[in-house]
């Protein structure tokens, strides 16, 4: 019986991310968006980065965080197992040359990103209490007129959210927690699996309690802490090894082309394997597209719906082109991706990431990976938790809210206990699922953002420092 379901999902999975589908809308939409707005996730990054640090901030705007704090709950989703589980599962199974077009998500991802977040604020709902609801849902509804299509993409990301931002992520750190030496020592397997489930499921229900103001302030502190710690540990491999850097980057772009055939369970994948991993890790990395970062903008203090897409547009560039650059780069120089593990199959996901980094750090290599998981999990948990009970609410009202928040930690000892690939799978149908009413709305609505960017940089814009 779980065979076959596994090849239904399997069959799913496939159609939903083939070349005929998904990945030309995603990439699809990413180019015309960007010609259309002529590049301007280059041509405003530095307005987008003062815009981050605050200096546009006005505390009389309507909104309930900083757009500081929404950056960071916003990256606190993005950052995740995808960075280090997803990129290392991308690179098993569809060659080095899948990073590079986890690149191509983020490039064009970057523009995706504006004008779904611009959306967001544009025709959100700021409630009697001062409280936003916001996201595709709203739009749809609101700016596309089609009320359905956001009821379809609601009920999409609440699965979502019991997939990539729960179950994926609670899963990736309990696999990687069994090569923790010290665990080991005291617990089995799946002790270690339910210990892992228990603890992020009592910490994620503390700081979820308190809605998306305790949420902006967790992420705003634990984002830049997670970051240094992940990046420095790669970046010490990337300087270590600076004499490997530019053939690895030949061998990412070449096999992006053309795949070679390796050793183990990776053994000559078609090109289109290695776009299809490529551009579903990296969308399940940087989320672009999928319209779950809009959700957590919407809630930003502003009246300047360009401000706020401005801001959103970093997310692709410091989650994929930074943070799974570092992993993709570890991953490939060590040679990991081609070896074998102990019980006779591929390594892949987080365990993979984690011998590649116990290749350069045979002491620490296992702690830098764990504890760039539990952190990159927990802060996932939390800001994943926040959008399905924001689309709970848009379905069945506020009472849904707290039931909702009560089974999504229920969900995480769930995911703790189950198969790693049944995970994954489960989680790439329900994005592909969400991104698909998202991508409609984009389209339609990319004219309405266009006359907005046209305005926002006719005036002059106040500094408040």
């Amino acid at each position: 019986m779980q065979t076959q379901i596994m090849s239904m999902l399997d069959a799913v999975d496939s159609f939903i991310w083939s070349q005929y589908l998904l990945i030309p809308l995603l990439l699809g939409t990413g180019v015309y968006l960007t010609l259309r707005f002529l590049f301007i996730q280059v041509r405003q990054f530095p307005h987008a980065v003062a815009i981050a640090m605050g200096r546009y901030d006005n505390p009389n705007d309507e909104g309930e965080i900083k757009h500081f704090q929404a950056l960071s709950a916003a990256l606190s989703a993005t950052i995740g197992t995808g960075n280090i589980a997803g990129v290392a599962t991308a690179i098993a199974a569809g060659g080095p040359g899948a990073v590079f077009w986890m690149w191509m998500t983020a490039v064009f991802g970057m523009c995706l990103k504006f004008v779904e977040c611009t959306l967001a604020v544009k025709y959100r709902v700021v409630h009697e209490d001062g409280t936003v609801s916001g996201g595709p849902m709203h739009y749809l509804e609101k700016g596309l007129g089609q009320k359905w299509l956001g009821v379809l993409f609601a009920m999409f990301a609440i699965l979502a959210s019991f997939g990539i931002g729960n179950m994926t992520q609670i899963n990736s750190l309990a696999h990687a927690s069994e090569r923790v030496q010290f665990l080991n020592a005291i617990m089995t397997p799946s002790q270690i699996h339910m210990a892992a489930g228990v603890v992020a499921a009592t910490l994620t229900a503390l700081v979820i309690l308190g809605g998306i103001k305790r949420i902006g302030q967790v992420a705003s502190v634990l984002v830049p802490f997670m970051s240094i710690v992940y990046i420095g540990g790669a970046l010490f491999i990337f300087l270590s090894n600076i004499e490997a850097v530019p053939s690895t980057f030949v061998y990412i772009f070449r096999d992006a082309f053309q795949p070679s055939a390796a050793a183990g369970g990776f053994a000559g994948a078609a090109v289109a394997q290695t776009i299809r991993y490529g551009v579903a890790r990296g969308i399940f990395s940087n989320e672009s597209g999928l319209g779950s970062a809009p959700i957590a903008h919407a809630a930003a203090r502003t009246n300047e719906p360009v401000r706020e897409g401005l801001v959103a547009m970093m997310e692709p560039f410091i989650d994929t082109l930074m943070i799974c650059s570092m992993t993709g780069f570890v991953v490939v120089s060590s040679g990991m991706w081609m070896e074998i593990g102990p019980t006779g199959e591929q390594l892949t996901g987080a365990q993979l990431t984690a011998a590649a980094f116990s290749q350069h750090f045979p002491e620490f290599g296992n702690i830098i990976v764990s504890t760039g998981l539990l952190l990159f999990t927990f802060s996932t948990l939390v800001s994943w938790s926040y959008y399905g009970d924001r689309c709970a609410d848009y379905l069945f009202g506020p009472r849904a809210v707290v039931p909702y928040r009560i089974v999504f930690c229920l969900i995480i000892l769930v995911g703790a206990n189950l198969e790693l690939k049944l995970v994954w799978t489960f989680s790439d149908i329900a994005n592909g699922l969400m991104a698909l009413p998202n991508l409609v709305a984009l389209l339609f609505l990319g004219g309405a953002v266009r006359a907005d960017v046209r305005d926002y940089f006719s005036r002059k814009h106040k500094r408040y420092w």
